[in-house]
């Protein structure tokens, strides 16, 4: 479905001395991305997550390297371009609806955008708004709902020219847990009826719950892809944690008898649980998502 190659993007700037110079923020990164799959991409602040989703979205113009859809390559130089994009739903990490504009009235100028008659925009904005959840609200100006039913708004927008991949940039940021796992549920309906899903999130135990796969990129290179369960695997099901002066330390056993020797020769007060995607991604980046 999704293929990238050597992609890379170098941004050029003014440094202190108002000389010339360059950051990389995407470095020679290769991914494929199967059809029907909850792919996420994950890595600290400035690890180059928004930069791919924007070159893959042809929002971006990539430095080097190629992208394929369906083994097609396009380009954002493309004269079809706009044939590509019909492809993509989008949601992105900051609100962008028109929030003087209703609910319906946002839904319905995506419609137009997508050149949809006007019966299919009202039957797919009527269809979308029940299915996530919101249909009361139709008629309410956004700037008035809630940061949950914005989130879900926002979904249902991308939705309503049934895209065949979803591009879904920190969806559930700043949400209650009782809403971010009513949008996994939807999430997950969207791929068991076909639709690619490529997330990136700063909730790692999300990936863990919800990706078939994910890639662990750090200063835009990528470390390593797998499936949640096989990282835990490949570094180690057991988690020794302790605490050193004011900061919690750990490390990662096969087994749960060798975590309990390592335990028994500590000097500070600690104990054994079993590790998760947070571990391995701590592990991987040496940093916590966010900082």
């Amino acid at each position: 479905m999704i293929e990238v190659k050597n992609l890379s993007k170098v941004f050029k700037y003014k440094d202190k001395k108002n000389q010339m110079a360059e950051k990389t923020a995407v470095d020679n990164l290769s991914l494929d991305i199967k059809a029907g799959e909850i792919f996420g991409l994950l890595g600290p602040n400035g690890s180059g997550k928004t930069t791919t989703i924007r070159m893959l979205t042809m929002l971006l113009k990539p430095t080097t390297g190629e992208i394929f859809y369906d083994g097609r390559h396009v380009d954002i130089d493309d004269k079809d371009v706009r044939e590509v994009k019909q492809m993509f739903g989008i949601v992105p990490q900051n609100l962008n609806f028109d929030m003087d504009l209703t609910v319906r009235e946002n839904m319905e100028l995506h419609g137009r955008l997508y050149h949809m008659n006007r019966k299919d925009r009202e039957e797919r904005i009527s269809e979308l708004l029940k299915y996530v959840g919101v249909e009361e609200v139709i008629n309410d100006k956004v700037r008035n709902l809630s940061g949950g039913m914005k989130r879900r708004v926002l979904i249902a927008r991308a939705l309503m020219h049934n895209p065949r991949i979803l591009f879904m940039d920190e969806p559930t940021v700043a949400l209650d847990p009782q809403v971010r796992r009513r949008i996994w549920e939807l999430i997950r309906q969207l791929a068991n009826k076909g639709t690619t899903v490529l997330i990136t999130t700063h909730y790692i135990e999300e990936a863990e719950e919800l990706c078939d796969r994910v890639a662990i990129v750090n200063h835009g290179k990528l470390l390593d892809i797998d499936t949640p369960q096989g990282f835990i695997s490949r570094l180690g099901r057991y988690v020794v944690e302790w605490t050193e002066g004011t900061h919690k330390e750990f490390k990662l056993f096969n087994c749960r008898e060798e975590a309990g020797q390592y335990l028994t020769q500590l000097d500070a007060p600690g104990g054994i649980r079993k590790s998760n995607l947070e571990d391995v991604f701590i592990e991987m980046t040496g940093r916590k998502e966010g900082l």
